[in-house]
């Protein structure tokens, strides 16, 4: 019995843990250095809606954060001086229509008197010559009415384009000049807005994926357009980003953005154990036997569709990463 024991011993001692399991070798990849920036949510158009006629407010029907549409009345502006002048206009009208049917009923009796030969043609030709200097008269007045009109439409006040009201500066019985702004409208979509540091300039391409933090999520974008002037030291970019919140605009969000590469020691997420706040590795040591190695660990990363860990120091390249249980 005893020496059944002994050999079920030596055969035990003998054979290599069961548990350890390989999970392949310390890697060592180039790894994407991210920036991150703060981006600024703006309108794509920002279009003031202008007064066109210079008078009193009587009307704004929008206020900060109205939904409008192109052609959208969202004021109305009144000037009384142009009530006075149509009236007038108006007045002269009636008059000349008057005197121009006097002129017409003159022109028929020099005619009749004409075939009679009561008058002369030279006479006939003076009636006729009246009755068009009235006509004209008439259609100009009459135009300088429609004048007059288009300028009194010209108090409502549109919306040039569909979108957000951002801004309304004046209110209800204000006084407005001709060209001053009525409200500020934002629209044709919405974009971010990165002011990056000018180190970095040459580290940006157009194209390049971009990602932009909600909360505990991250939502992918684009890098649309650098441009080339560079302000105060800072190198202006948009980015599009799909489904970009735009209840505030100039809202600041988190961005992080591709400015470089670095190599880097990464192992897969599963090989790390953390116990009393310190993280370890366990590796195979001489003769394969399972060695643990406290380690500190930076930022998780991908590779290849693997979720991996990067490592900052306490592991070399090459070495056996082994499970030990």
């Amino acid at each position: 019995m005893l020496r059944l024991a002994a050999i079920a011993l030596t055969v035990l001692l003998a054979a290599p843990p069961l548990l350890a399991q390989d999970l392949g070798q310390v890697q060592r990849v180039s790894l994407t250095s991210w920036k991150s920036v703060f981006g600024r949510i703006e309108a794509r158009d920002r279009i003031p809606a202008r007064a066109r006629l210079g008078g009193t407010l009587v009307e704004i029907s929008v206020a900060e954060g109205s939904k409008v549409t192109a052609g959208q009345t969202i004021g109305v502006i009144t000037d009384e001086k142009l009530n006075l002048q149509l009236d007038a206009v108006d007045a002269q009208i009636r008059a000349l229509e008057s005197q121009l049917e006097n002129a017409r009923t003159e022109l028929k009796r020099g005619e009749s008197l004409v075939d009679r030969g009561v008058t002369t043609a030279q006479r006939l030709d003076q009636l006729r010559t009246d009755v068009q200097v009235l006509e004209g008269q008439v259609d100009a007045a009459k135009a300088e009415r429609d004048v007059l009109v288009q300028r009194e439409a010209e108090g409502t006040v549109v919306a040039p384009i569909a979108g957000t009201v951002l801004d309304v500066p004046v209110t209800s019985g204000s006084v407005v000049m001709a060209g001053e702004v009525v409200a500020q409208i934002g629209g044709g979509g919405f974009f971010l807005r990165l002011a990056i540091p000018e180190r970095h300039a040459t580290a940006l391409e157009e194209g390049a994926e971009i990602r932009v933090s909600e909360g505990a999520d991250e939502r992918k974008g684009t890098l649309a357009k650098v441009y080339p002037l560079i302000e105060n030291g800072r190198v202006i970019a948009d980015v599009e980003v799909e489904g970009l919140p735009t209840d505030f605009v100039d809202a600041r969000v988190p961005v992080r953005l591709p400015v470089g590469t670095i190599e880097a020691l990464v192992v897969p997420q599963s090989a790390v154990q953390s116990r009393m706040g310190l993280d370890f590795v366990t590796v195979a040591g001489p003769g394969g036997a399972p060695r643990e190695r406290a380690v500190v660990i930076g930022r998780p990363v991908e590779v290849d569709g693997v979720k991996m860990v990067e490592i900052l120091s306490g592991l070399t390249e090459g070495e056996t990463l082994v499970r030990h249980e």
